[in-house]
């Protein structure tokens, strides 16, 4: 056996694992695990913590974004008796339990995820960039929506300017969904990150829409960047 074979057989030195890396393998996948229970450890913690979690928990709500946009409302009146809504990123409901209890007439949601069913929407697992899942979608409206609405977001990777861009495309997604199916005068509601829609999104908006203006409703945390877009009065497809 020549050396070479003699060293592949007793695997790589302590020196050849220096070499490589500050720690070895074993050890990085231990402290992988370790952040990731310690981030878990935080989000439980500050779950238990979050009056609007207890709250959502004892009035019914699949999430406490339904205070985001019960907060929204508030402000910008958007929701009114016999709509046509649409909710773009829908999981896990909240924000179309509130459509309907609003009053909304008729409610599609679609999310990439599973959403359990609520009685009287019309739900689809699928994603606004594929025609046949759009199409899918609006089988749930009589005619086009009265205002679109979209919580999506995309997984945070804890690199901020990575996570603001796929906000961005996120947001930019929703706009052009709305600006294609939206009925004239209707609404529009987005979140948004980094302090708020970019200028691109703005001037679309600022185009199509009467009114455009930012809102961070206060059940969204006080450390978190999103912030939402709201435009209404669309002045109808060109």
């Amino acid at each position: 056996m020549t050396d070479d074979e003699k060293r592949r057989w007793k695997g790589p030195s302590a020196s050849d694992n220096r070499a490589t890396s500050g720690r070895r393998t074993g050890e990085r996948k231990i402290v992988a695990h370790k952040a990731k229970n310690e981030s878990s450890k935080r989000w439980i913690e500050r779950q238990l913590q979050d009056p609007y979690v207890q709250r959502a928990k004892s009035e019914g709500f699949r999430a406490r974004a339904a205070y985001k946009l019960l907060e929204i409302e508030d402000k910008m009146h958007l929701l009114k008796r016999g709509q046509r809504v649409v909710d773009l990123g829908c999981a896990p409901g909240g924000w179309m339990q509130v459509a309907q209890m609003k009053g909304a007439s008729e409610i599609a949601g679609i999310d990439l995820l599973p959403v359990e069913p609520i009685a009287g929407v019309h739900i689809v697992q699928g994603d606004i960039n594929n025609p046949e899942d759009v199409a899918e979608l609006l089988k749930g409206l009589s005619g086009p929506p009265d205002l679109v609405l979209s919580d999506m977001a995309a997984n945070t990777t804890g690199h901020r300017q990575t996570d603001h861009l796929r906000t961005v495309t996120l947001a930019e997604m929703a706009v052009a969904f709305a600006v294609e199916h939206l009925a004239p005068g209707g609404a529009f509601c987005s979140k948004v990150f980094q302090g708020g829609a970019t200028i691109g999104v703005l001037n679309t908006l600022k185009a199509n829409f009467t009114s455009v203006k930012h809102i961070k409703p206060p059940a969204s945390r006080a450390g978190s960047p999103e912030i939402f877009v709201v435009a209404k009065g669309f002045k109808g497809r060109r």
